[in-house]
């Protein structure tokens, strides 16, 4: 049976009629650049992650990007966050030409450890970012409680998050920024690339406004540099028709996962395959509704002989994926850092360990057993 990582295409098929509706209603109006399409899908994003304000950007990267200019980070600045995340994390903390100081992961929910913040914060310390990875929340009422202590700013890497809560908070709504992602592969995915910013400043909005037009209030005139970071019309009203799905693609995803979960048990891999963990569970605590939750963007296992199970996997048809093979830390770029094999080792582990199950919405039960008795088959061998 093929079983792919993800399925866009049966995403597609269900919701094409309210697209292509959406998008010939930009076609007709020949309004391509910002304008009411964006400003409706900003607001309904502001309300879905119960944030004041929202601004719609040009990618996940520019959104941290974005965020840290808003805040005048650059030279001689550092900002504390997890090396074990996808690239644009730390490379815009760099591309600023501050210092991306990194902080290991606590190993079950692989997210920023939070007791280990501490001991890097330095007076040259301006902001923590955290990373919901996978879309799992980071504990963020230990990284503010840090932040009000040191007057730091948080900015909240929840690109693979929208939609996760903590404590009855979304993800957006729990640091001084939220930045997401809604590259295709997302839980909210667009037509190409997009991303967004929440704040709960209105300061900080109007100025994140400005900057994502080239720093221009009012036309043509220009109090700071920003850049072109806009959201095209097109993306806004394609996010703005699968918005309305995200909840249910998210219960779906957590019904997958718990599918998952018993599968496992079933085949008696418990102790061989280690399956992902809610937050509470990760920080020894027990789940309930007042708990964060995971959205499942990935469905991340821990598997001996991963590589060769990734091959297995593919020679029968099923998709999988390594995020992230190489932590950040030890990436070429990076080596000005001074960093080496064994600074941060649950990331190291967690980067030679960890692989990418299908989990999307559409997945079939069949599906999903044929996914559990390919790895049973291959861990029985």
């Amino acid at each position: 049976m093929n079983v792919p990582l993800l399925d866009l295409k049966a995403q597609y098929r269900a919701l094409q009629p309210q697209i292509e509706a959406a998008v010939a209603e930009v076609f007709a109006a020949q309004a391509f650049i910002l304008g009411p399409k964006v400003q409706a899908f900003e607001q309904a994003c502001a309300t879905y992650c119960g944030a004041p304000h929202a601004v719609g950007v040009s990618s996940g990267t520019d959104a941290l990007l974005m965020a840290l200019m808003a805040e005048g980070i650059g030279p001689g600045d550092e900002v504390i966050t997890t090396p074990y995340t996808f690239f644009a994390t730390a490379g815009c903390v760099a591309r600023l030409g501050a210092t991306p100081v990194f902080v290991d992961i606590e190993p079950r929910s692989f997210n920023l450890h939070p007791q280990q913040i501490a001991a890097k914060i330095t007076q040259k310390t301006k902001a923590i970012m955290p990373v919901h990875l996978y879309g799992c929340m980071a504990e963020m009422d230990a990284i503010n409680a840090l932040a009000k202590a040191h007057n730091l700013v948080v900015i909240e890497d929840a690109c693979q998050a929208i939609g996760a809560e903590y404590h009855g908070r979304r993800t957006g709504a729990c640091g001084d920024y939220g930045c997401f992602s809604f590259f295709p592969t997302k839980n909210l995915g667009g037509a190409g690339d997009g991303g967004l910013i929440t704040t709960g400043d209105a300061t900080r909005a109007t100025k994140l406004l400005a900057l994502r037009n080239h720093g221009m209030e009012p036309k043509y005139f220009h109090k700071l540099i920003g850049g072109n970071f806009r959201l095209d019309a097109l993306q806004a009203v394609v996010l703005h028709v699968k918005l309305a799905h995200l909840d249910a693609w998210t219960a779906a995803r957590r019904r997958n996962a718990a599918r998952y979960e018993k599968l496992f048990a079933a085949a008696g891999l418990a102790q061989r395959v280690t399956l992902p963990v809610t937050p509470c569970a990760a920080a020894g605590r027990a789940d309930d509704e007042n708990c964060h939750c995971h959205v499942f963007n990935q469905f991340i296992v821990r598997v001996p002989q991963r590589d060769a199970l990734r091959a297995f996997l593919g020679e029968h048809g099923i998709g999988s994926e390594v995020y992230y093979p190489v932590p950040l830390h030890l990436q070429e770029c990076f080596q000005y850092l001074g960093h080496k094999a064994g600074d941060f080792p649950e990331s190291e582990r967690a980067a030679a360990e960890t692989l990418a199950l299908p989990i999307y919405p559409e997945l079939s039960d069949a599906q999903a057993e044929c996914v559990v008795a390919t790895i049973a088959e291959f861990l029985r061998r």
